[in-house]
C-alpha cells in the first residue's frame, strides 16, 4: 500500500505539533514506522489519506459501538446543526439522556455530564475525597484512568506503550496519596485494607482492563473489592469509560453483578463526540456544587451535539438482541484468529467481554494479570500488526491496547479480517 500522503502529513505536523500527533496512543512508538492520517470512515472501515481502506478494530477506541457514520447518528447530527452548536445553558436533551443513563445503569442514580473521560475520573475522585473527608486513593496497576495527576502512576495505555509509566510534571505529593495494587489481587487489597483501610477515600478500577490489553476480572476480584469499600467506608468507583455500553447495555457491573458507588463514563454517551459523565449514588452526588461543596463545572459540558448524537447511539444499542450480535461477531473473530495463529505455530492467545477483545502474543493460555501481558512477545505484535496493516486491517498501534468491534463489522469484513490474519501469522514466524 502506497501511503505518501500519510507520511507527507506526519512530516509536516512534526514542525507545529509535539511528536507530530495530538495524542500519544496515535503514534506508531509502540509498533515502529510512522502514524497514518485518515480522511473518513464508514461501517467498519476507516480511509486513509491515501485513499486506502482498513477494516477497523479502533473504533476511536471503543466508543463507535455501530460503526463509522452510523445512519441515525448522523441524522440526528445534522438536525442538531439546524438549531445551533451550543448555548452555555442547559437543554432538555441533557435531562433526556441523563434520565436514560440512569435507567439503564441501575447503580446511577444522578449524573453529571462532562467533556471527556479523563475529565469525569478526576471529578470522581475529587467527589469521593470530599464525601469521605479522606485523601488517600487506590489504583490498579496497568489501568488507566486519564492524565489525571496522581493517577500518572503505574498507568497502562500509551504510558506503557511509549515506556513511561509515570509522569514528569506531576509533584511528588500528589502520587505519594495514590496507592498502586496488583490488578486481580484480591488478596492484596485485603491486606492493604486492613493496614490502611480508614484512611481511604476510593478505589478506582477498570472492572476489565482495557489499557494493559483486554483483562478480565477473575472471580471474586471485583466482590473483594466492594466488600472492603462497604466494610470501610470507602467509596468504590467503577471507571466504565471504556467498557459503559460497550461490553454490556448496563456496562461491566451488569455483567459481573458489582454495584459500584460511582461510575465513569466516557465518549460512547455522546456517539463517539468529546463527551463523558460521572455518577452514582444520590447521597454522594449531593455532595457535588451547587448543592454541595464539591466544585465542578465545564463550558461545554452537555454539548447539544455530542448528546444528540448519543442519544440516537442510545436507541440503536437498545434494540433486542444488539448485544447478543456484537458478542457472537467478536468470538467468531477471535476463534478464526485463534484458529489462523495455531495452524501458523505462533504462540498466541485471547480475552474477550462482549464487544471488546485483547490479543497476547504468548504460551500463556489464561491472561489475568499486569505482569503477564508485560511478558508477551511484543516483537510478534509488531510484525502482525504491520502485515494486518499491509492487508487492509488497522489494529491498536500498540500490544497494550484493546480491540473492538462494532455491529456494523459483517462477515464480509470479519473474512477480509481473517484473510490478511493468514498472511500476518505467516509473516510472525519469519
Amino acid at each position: 500500500m502506497k501511503r505518501d500522503q500519510s507520511r507527507h502529513l506526519y512530516n509536516l505536523a512534526l514542525n507545529y505539533i509535539p511528536g507530530g500527533v495530538n495524542s500519544p496512543v496515535r503514534a506508531f512508538k509502540g509498533v515502529g514506522g510512522d502514524p497514518l492520517f485518515f480522511k473518513a470512515g464508514i461501517g467498519p472501515y476507516l480511509i486513509d489519506s491515501d485513499d486506502n481502506h482498513y477494516v477497523d478494530y479502533v473504533g476511536a477506541w471503543g466508543p463507535l459501538i455501530l460503526g463509522h457514520c452510523h445512519p441515525a447518528v448522523i441524522s440526528a447530527l445534522q438536525e442538531q446543526l439546524k438549531h445551533g452548536l451550543g448555548y452555555g445553558a442547559s437543554t432538555e436533551a441533557e435531562v433526556t439522556i441523563a434520565k436514560k443513563i440512569c435507567n439503564l445503569v441501575p447503580s446511577i442514580e444522578q449524573v453529571r455530564l462532562v467533556t471527556s473521560g479523563t475529565e469525569a475520573t478526576m471529578s470522581a475522585i475529587r467527589l469521593a475525597r470530599g464525601y469521605t473527608r479522606r485523601d488517600k486513593i487506590v489504583k490498579f496497576e496497568g489501568c488507566y484512568h486519564g492524565h489525571v495527576d496522581g493517577l500518572l502512576v503505574k498507568a497502562g495505555s500509551g504510558a506503557l506503550t511509549l515506556g513511561e509509566p509515570d509522569s514528569l510534571g506531576v509533584p511528588k505529593a500528589y502520587s505519594e496519596l495514590t496507592h498502586v495494587l496488583r490488578y486481580n489481587d484480591a488478596e492484596a487489597a485485603v491486606e492493604f485494607f486492613a493496614e490502611c483501610g480508614e484512611e481511604i477515600a476510593c478505589v478506582i478500577v477498570e472492572p476489565v482492563a482495557g489499557n494493559m490489553n483486554c483483562v478480565p476480572p477473575v472471580p471474586g476480584f471485583l466482590e473483594t473489592l466492594r466488600k472492603q469499600c462497604t466494610t470501610h467506608g470507602a467509596v468504590l468507583i467503577f471507571d466504565e469509560v471504556m467498557t459503559g455500553f460497550r461490553v454490556a447495555l448496563g456496562g461491566a457491573q451488569s455483567t459481573y453483578g458489582i454495584t459500584p458507588d460511582l461510575t465513569t463514563l466516557g465518549k460512547v454517551i455522546g456517539g463517539g463526540l468529546p463527551v463523558g459523565a460521572f455518577g452514582g449514588r444520590k447521597d454522594i452526588m449531593a455532595n457535588i456544587a451547587p448543592v454541595g461543596p464539591v466544585y465542578q463545572a465545564g463550558t461545554l459540558s452537555g454539548s447539544p451535539l455530542a448528546i444528540a448524537a448519543g442519544l440516537a447511539m442510545l436507541d440503536a444499542i437498545c434494540e433486542p438482541g444488539f448485544y447478543e450480535s456484537l458478542t457472537a461477531k467478536t468470538t467468531q473473530l477471535l476463534k478464526g484468529l485463534s484458529d489462523r495463529a495455531q495452524a501458523a505455530g505462533v504462540p498466541f492467545t485471547s480475552n474477550q467481554a462482549g464487544g471488546m477483545f485483547g490479543c497476547f502474543f504468548t504460551e500463556e493460555n489464561n491472561i489475568t494479570r499486569f505482569s503477564q501481558v508485560m511478558a508477551c512477545n511484543i516483537g510478534d505484535f509488531q510484525r502482525f500488526f504491520h502485515a494486518m496493516l499491509d492487508n487492509g486491517v488497522y489494529l491498536a498501534p500498540s500490544a497494550f491496547e484493546a480491540g473492538f468491534v462494532s455491529s456494523a463489522h459483517d462477515e464480509e469484513a470479519i473474512e477480509k479480517t481473517l484473510l490478511a490474519a493468514e498472511a500476518a501469522f505467516a509473516a510472525v514466524t519469519i
